[in-house]
């Protein structure tokens, strides 16, 4: 039997490899979209894709794993990602931004696969280290923020001096670095439940409870004024005049806000409970707004980043670790299928209109427009709250 700690620990690591990919196409996504897109409000759609593939892929990718198990489904993503990043690379060579468009669609696919990274941690640890296990994968982010903008910015011109079609090579390697670590890597075989005793109840049936629908709110809304905002920062600085350097630099500290708390994250979930956790990170988004609003220089912009980073990580380990409460083992494809289908469903539509709402609303517009969103969400949690006296404990999924 594989020791649990190496099956985190390499879990952790195709997660900083899938979030480098990620962190970098974040970071080069909007700009190479620029330089091809018929329209300036079609500039963020190459991001946008990333989201609509992801969306696309999740719930076959979390029922094909449920039947097959993790690790098939998980290598299937990386090569997924590897001819995403070929395909957009291809596509700036050609000055086609159809073909970068479905390159970065691809990629989104492999994100599909590799959102599922957090539950099979979660799934190799005994009950009382769930939400810690789930938090140090989303720890491996943290490399990503050092390595995603500056990777893209180094192999930038490296093939055929198109600018940003070595960028997109570089997510080729990264996805073959993950498909050597998952082959090399065994993973748990899917549980065989005997629904004569564990029935399978309706998803209507556990979506009624208060807490499944606090777990993906909160997840939903924080991922989506995330990817929202991080999407249209780049031009943002831009228009504010600040360089794509500086827009690197923001981007990177905004990835380090995001992960750096996962060392941390399961253990205030299991001190404070999950729902303070969350409430905390609809908190610090607001803060996000506060300090927005206040102005543009790069101090600004770099701590609202960080704040909404952070935010994200509360709201995203505090909804999965929720999650974990509401099913049980034999309904666990279709709910976590339904749960990050929803997430990136949301998501893919904020980064569909990132760059019109940006172009239209303007920066500080933006940002004002998520607060409601933010305060029905913190609504949602702090009554599902209520709904059970909580534990300062690890989640026992």
């Amino acid at each position: 039997m594989v020791p649990s700690g190496r099956i985190v620990l390499a879990l952790a690591s195709t997660q900083a490899l899938f979030q480098t990919a990620s962190v970098l196409i974040m970071t080069i996504g909007g700009l190479a979209g620029q330089l091809l897109a018929p329209e300036p409000s079609l500039a963020t759609l190459p991001i946008a894709m990333v989201a609509l593939g992801t969306a696309i892929a999740t719930i076959p990718a979390s029922m094909l794993m449920a039947r097959l198990g993790r690790r098939p489904g998980f290598i299937l993503g990386t090569v997924l990602g590897a001819v995403g990043g070929a395909a957009a690379a291809l596509g700036i060579v050609k000055g086609s931004f159809p073909l970068l468009c479905l390159g970065t669609l691809l990629v989104g696919t492999y994100q599909g696969f590799a959102q599922f990274y957090r539950f099979a941690a979660a799934e190799a640890v005994p009950d009382r280290f769930r939400s810690r296990a789930l938090s140090m994968v989303l720890a491996g982010g943290i490399v990503a923020a050092f390595a995603g903008p500056h990777l893209g910015a180094i192999t930038r011109d490296l093939l055929f001096g198109a600018a940003y079609a070595g960028s997109f090579g570089a997510v080729v390697a990264l996805s073959l670095f993950g498909t050597a670590i998952l082959a090399a890597t065994p993973l748990p075989a899917p549980a065989i439940v005997d629904p004569d005793v564990e029935p399978v109840r309706s998803l209507a049936e556990i979506a009624r409870q208060p807490r499944f629908v606090a777990a993906i709110a909160g997840a939903t809304v924080g991922y989506a004024v995330m990817v929202l905002i991080m999407t249209a920062t780049p031009l943002s600085m831009l228009a504010h005049h600040h360089s794509v350097s500086d827009a690197a630099f923001v981007i990177q500290w905004h990835v380090l806000g995001m992960f750096v708390p996962s060392f941390f994250t399961g253990w205030l979930v299991s001190r404070f409970g999950v729902s303070l956790i969350m409430l905390a990170g609809v908190g610090l988004l607001l803060g996000e707004v506060a300090i927005v609003v206040s102005g543009s220089d790069m101090l600004q912009f770099a701590s609202a980043l960080i704040l909404l980073g952070t935010g994200w990580n509360f709201l995203y380990v505090g909804g999965s670790t929720m999650l974990l409460e509401t099913y049980r083992p034999s309904e666990r494809g279709k709910v976590q299928a339904l749960n990050d289908f929803v997430i990136v469903g949301v998501t893919a539509g904020a980064a569909f209109s990132a760059g019109a709402l940006v172009e239209n609303l303007g920066w500080y517009g933006l940002n004002l427009a998520v607060v409601p969103p933010l305060v029905a969400v913190g609504l949602i949690i702090g009554l599902a709250g209520l709904s059970r006296t909580e534990s300062p404990r690890p989640s026992l999924g």
